[in-house]
C-alpha cells in the first residue's frame, strides 16, 4: 500500500512542504510508494511555494482509510489530524512541536521530534548523504519550510541549526534569502480572497487552559493594516467560528514580520483578562500591541491564562 505522508488540517508552508519532502525521500531514495497529501486547502504562502519551485499541489485527502500507512508531519496532536487517525497504521513521526499524546499505534514506530524551528530542518538531518540526490525543486520546498517557520530567523523558535541549514540550501540554490523570504511574505500577506471565518481558522491551532477551550489563531503578514481594516467583522465572526469549532473564544493574533510585534483583537472582557493576564498588557480598546510576541509555539500558548 502506498505511505501516506501528511501534516495539520491548517496546512501553512511546513505542513505542505514537509509532506512533499518526505514523500520523495521514502519513494526516490528508500523505495517506498509515498504519497504526499493535505488535509485542507493550503495557505497562499504555501501555494507560492508550490508554484515558485514548479510543485504539484498535493491532493487533499477524503476519508482516511482504516489501516492505511500513514507517516506524519509537523504535528503530533490527534485534535489537528483525521478523526479516524488512531485507526490507520501510523509508521512515523516528524515533528518539533511539543509532545501531546493521545495517538495509538499498531507496533513500534519511529518517531523524531527535535526542539527546532521546522520540520524540514529535522528532515535535512535525516536524508543526511542522500541531499545528493535531491532536485532543486525539493530543496527549494525545504528552504521556503524554514524560513516560513522562522520569519526569515526573526522568530524566537529560530536556531542556529535552522540558519546554518537554511544558508546551505540557498547557496546550493543561488538564492538570495533576503529577497525569496519578502516574495514569500507578501504572498502570504495578501489574504483579500479569504473571508472572515476563512482567516481566523487559516493557522489556528485548539488549547485549552483553565477549563476554557480556545482557538489559537495567527495571522503573519507584512501588512498588518490590510488584516486590521477588518477588525470589525473578523470579531462579528469569532462567536460563529467558536461554536462551531467547539470553542469558548478565538484569540486573533495579527503578527507583524517587520515591526516584530503581534495585535491581539480583543472582542469581549474575556479576550481582554486572557490578555491582560498573559502578557501583563494594560487593554482600553478593542486591540492591543504586544511587542516581540512573534511565535505562537514558544510566546503565545505557553503564556495563556484565564
Amino acid at each position: 500500500m502506498t505511505t501516506l505522508v501528511f501534516g495539520h488540517k491548517s496546512p501553512d508552508t511546513d505542513s505542505t512542504g514537509s509532506p512533499i519532502i518526505w514523500a520523495w525521500y521514502l519513494s526516490q531514495i528508500k523505495g517506498e510508494e509515498a504519497e504526499a497529501v493535505l488535509l485542507g486547502e493550503p495557505n497562499t504562502e504555501a501555494r507560492f511555494m508550490l508554484e515558485r519551485w514548479g510543485l504539484t499541489m498535493p491532493r487533499v485527502l477524503g476519508k482516511l482509510a482504516e489501516d492505511a500507512p500513514v507517516v506524519i508531519v509537523d504535528t503530533n496532536n490527534p485534535a489537528e489530524l483525521p478523526d479516524n487517525i488512531n485507526d490507520a497504521d501510523i509508521r512515523q513521526i516528524i515533528d518539533h512541536h511539543k509532545l501531546v499524546g493521545g495517538l495509538e499505534t499498531k507496533g513500534p514506530i519511529d518517531i523524531r521530534i527535535e526542539p527546532l524551528a521546522c520540520t524540514a530542518t529535522i528532515m535535512w538531518k535525516m536524508i543526511g548523504k542522500d541531499l545528493a540526490q535531491m532536485p532543486d525543486n525539493i530543496k527549494g520546498a525545504m528552504l521556503s519550510c524554514i524560513l516560513s517557520d522562522t520569519l526569515e530567523f526573526r522568530s524566537p523558535t529560530t536556531t542556529n541549526e535552522d540558519k546554518a541549514i537554511a544558508w546551505d540550501l540557498a547557496q546550493a540554490l543561488d538564492i538570495n534569502i533576503s529577497e525569496y523570504a519578502a516574495e514569500m511574505f507578501a504572498a502570504k500577506s495578501d489574504v483579500s480572497a479569504f473571508s472572515e471565518a476563512e482567516l481566523l481558522r487559516m493557522d489556528s491551532k485548539e488549547y485549552g487552559v483553565g477549563g476554557k477551550q480556545f482557538r489559537v489563531s495567527v495571522l503573519e503578514t507584512t501588512s498588518p493594516a490590510q488584516v486590521l481594516a477588518r477588525k470589525g467583522a473578523l470579531m462579528d465572526a469569532m462567536p460563529g467560528v467558536a461554536k462551531e469549532d467547539g470553542a469558548d473564544e478565538v484569540l486573533l493574533f495579527v503578527v507583524d514580520i517587520l515591526n516584530e510585534e503581534a495585535t491581539l483583537l480583543v472582542p469581549n472582557d474575556t479576550v481582554k483578562a486572557v490578555a491582560e493576564q498573559s502578557f501583563d498588557a494594560k487593554v482600553s480598546g478593542d486591540t492591543v500591541v504586544l511587542p516581540g510576541i512573534m511565535s505562537r509555539k514558544k510566546q503565545i500558548i505557553p503564556n495563556l491564562k484565564v
